[in-house]
């Protein structure tokens, strides 16, 4: 009886899997045994240990080990670079026979899998890799002539008119009957797990499986019918939360449509969503087909734009001290908190990208390494949406007014307050420019300006002026 390896990368579920679906129907059909294993790489050990990014990693690791260890097997954790890794696994399962893996499509991982693919087969071990993390990978929506879209509605109204693929359901009773009682084969890869997840359970973080599928349901009883206006206010709790479980693999893109379209509600609710979900695949093609994008302008005439070198704004701007309140917040949840809610990331990257007009890509770099949702392609299309230097991005000529936004999407200033300690005494009228208080209403407010909270980083309507200017002279 030979094995099979089963390789979970960011798919950490036991439902709706498609390479371990495929990998049980494998071993029915060839009488062998399931073996989990998670390269721990590396890479990883370059960001710091402090990493909210990196704990929740390691905390929905941590998690999938316990529910693997329920179905009667370990969760292998090897460590190194991914041949050495494997080297380890094949002297203790000398027998492996088959890998199943969900692959990845762009960036490290694409190089990863191409390499890996050749070391199984010099090896004899045949390779099923299939494409999980999105509804439509980089290559199913195309033009007739073969070429990618470069703009969202057309590439949506395909999107559209493609078949949704199905929800594969595993029997969890099924699987524990395939699965091999492993043990781990190194100690100390499995204690850093353990290591690096350190300090997540004091975060407010819900995570696995289970967590994902919860909150999917609560979502939609809760949230979904007013979900195309909750979504823009930062302080409702209107947003499904799921961006975090997909980028872990928790719950699969497919689990999130199907139970969204077939949802009790309206349609326009519903249609908002799923529109979420083909932008997440248009720029996840985008990336993959042009990888350089993670360092470049989509838009060659922006590509020779001379941002500002300024080290100090930049830090006011990541520390969330620029003075403008709104964009304070949400820089200081990101902070706290590993994650901000999307209204908020697009002000903080317009903030820097046209207020500040620092580089996008220092921005890109800063939500890469504190995101626990962190997504390549959503990320790196987003910054290049706000910059306007990207496919389909805003003009130019829109620059987002923090004060206008923060006014339309925080109007009483409760998410302010939560994030921007400084102001919670703030009367409302202020809220949103507490720089035009007296001296006598800071007094009272308990904040100085310049003192207590930084005064305006940047005159905006200056700002605005300049940064039009300098994209009129790139064109």
């Amino acid at each position: 009886m030979g094995s099979v390896l089963v390789w979970f990368r960011r798919d950490f579920r036991l439902q709706d899997h498609l390479a371990l679906s495929e990998a049980l129907t494998y071993c029915k059909k060839n009488k062998s045994e399931l073996v989990f294993v998670f390269q721990l790489n590396r890479r990883f050990f370059q960001e710091s240990e402090n990493s909210l990014r990196l704990q929740y990693f390691m905390a929905t690791v941590k998690d999938f080990g316990e529910r693997c260890r329920k179905l009667g097997t370990e969760l292998l954790i090897v460590e190194g670079d991914t041949d050495e890794a494997f080297q380890q696994v094949l002297k203790e399962h000398a027998d492996a026979e088959a890998v199943f893996f969900n692959l990845d499509e762009a960036g490290y991982g694409k190089e990863r899998d191409q390499k890996m693919r050749d070391w199984f087969k010099d090896r004899e071990i045949s390779v099923h890799s299939f494409q999980d993390a999105y509804i439509h990978g980089p290559n199913e929506v195309l033009k007739k002539d073969g070429s990618i879209y470069k703009v969202f509605a057309p590439y949506y109204k395909a999107w559209k008119q493609k078949d949704k693929p199905g929800v594969k359901k595993l029997s969890f009773d099924e699987l524990g009957k395939y699965v091999r009682k492993t043990k781990q084969i190194s100690k100390r890869a499995a204690s850093e797990i353990e290591k690096l997840s350190g300090g997540s359970e004091s975060m407010d973080w819900k995570i696995g499986e289970k967590a994902a599928r919860s909150q999917l349901k609560h979502f939609i009883e809760q949230a979904l019918a007013n979900y195309p206006d909750g979504r823009n206010i930062p302080f409702v709790k209107g947003t499904s939360l799921m961006s975090r479980y997909l980028k872990t693999g928790t719950i699969s893109p497919r689990t999130v449509f199907t139970a969204i379209a077939q949802a009790d509600g309206e349609e326009d609710s519903k249609e908002a969503y799923i529109r979420e979900l083909a932008f997440r695949d248009f720029y996840q093609m985008i990336y993959a087909r042009h990888p350089e994008t993670k360092n470049q302008e989509f838009l060659e005439a922006y590509r020779s734009i001379q941002w500002n070198q300024d080290d100090r704004m930049l830090q006011a701007w990541k520390e969330g001290n620029t003075g403008y309140p709104i964009v304070d917040a949400g820089m200081r949840q990101l902070n706290q908190e590993g994650w901000m809610h999307n209204r908020l990331r697009m002000i903080t990257a317009s903030f820097l990208t046209k207020d500040l007009m620092i580089d996008w890509r220092l921005g890109e770099e800063y939500f890469a390494a504190k995101l626990v949702d962190y997504d390549p392609g959503s990320n790196i299309g987003g910054w290049q949406w706000a910059a306007s230097v990207g496919t389909d991005a805003v003009p130019y000529f829109r620059v987002f007014n923090p004060v206008t936004q923060s006014k339309r999407f925080d109007r009483d200033g409760e998410y302010i307050r939560k994030y921007v300690s400084e102001l919670r005494e703030v009367p409302s009228s202020y809220i949103h420019e507490p720089w035009k208080m007296s001296e006598e209403e800071q007094s009272k407010s308990s904040c100085m300006i310049g003192k207590d909270y930084p005064a305006p980083a940047v005159d905006h309507q200056e700002q605005r002026k300049k940064v039009i200017n300098l994209f009129k002279n790139e064109k």
